[in-house]
């Protein structure tokens, strides 16, 4: 069988997991990353996610994921419990992030974030221009509608993990699936980072 194709920002998470890993991914959504993950790379997945409907899903593919809350249930797993914990495009959505991401420290043996970049260049201009909170391909819905309730851009981020003293593995600035060069900050739409203890 063929695996899906990921969306960019999945993929680059994809590529940091190791071969045959044990993996949490927080957040999980629908699954498609921990069945991609499983059908190419081998690994041992296990998975959380809020949503009720999501879970079924992901069940439905023949993976372990369970219904939970990041920002109450994390603190059940023991430490170093997995090799990589994933919080793929959820960081923002969490009560409180700084103690979501000690959390995936503790629990992994390695984290991969992923998240949206508030500071990209679009997001600035959109708000400078209208006043109004921007809508744009990676932020596709009104201000409203959204489940995002801490923004932050990528140097919010890396003082973030700095204050906390984890060390940054790699990082990588993404604008539309393609690695940024320069000025991640401003030129990224997504941050992808690679963190231990």
């Amino acid at each position: 069988m063929t695996p899906v194709l990921l969306r960019p920002d999945l993929a680059a998470v994809a590529a940091a997991v190791p071969e045959g890993a044990r993996v949490l991914d927080i957040g999980c959504g629908d699954g498609q990353l921990l069945a991609w993950l499983r059908d190419t790379k081998g690994v041992v997945g296990r998975g959380i996610e809020l949503d009720a409907s999501d879970v079924a899903a992901a069940v439905g593919r023949g993976l372990a994921v369970v219904q939970g809350d990041a920002d109450t249930d994390l603190a059940d797993y023991p430490d170093a419990a997995f090799d990589v914990v994933i919080l793929s495009n959820t960081l923002q959505a969490m009560q409180r992030p700084a103690d979501v991401l000690a959390q995936l420290v503790r629990i992994g043996r390695s984290a991969i974030v992923s998240f949206p970049n508030f500071g990209h260049w679009r997001v600035r201009l959109g708000l400078a221009l209208s006043g109004r909170m921007p809508v744009t391909r990676s932020l596709p819905v009104s201000w409203h509608e959204t489940p995002n309730i801490h923004f932050c851009t990528i140097a919010d981020f890396e003082a973030l993990v700095v204050e906390m003293g984890l060390t940054v593995e790699r990082r990588a600035g993404l604008h539309s699936g393609r690695q940024v060069a320069a000025w991640p900050n401003l030129l990224a739409d997504t941050g992808v980072f690679v963190l231990r203890r």
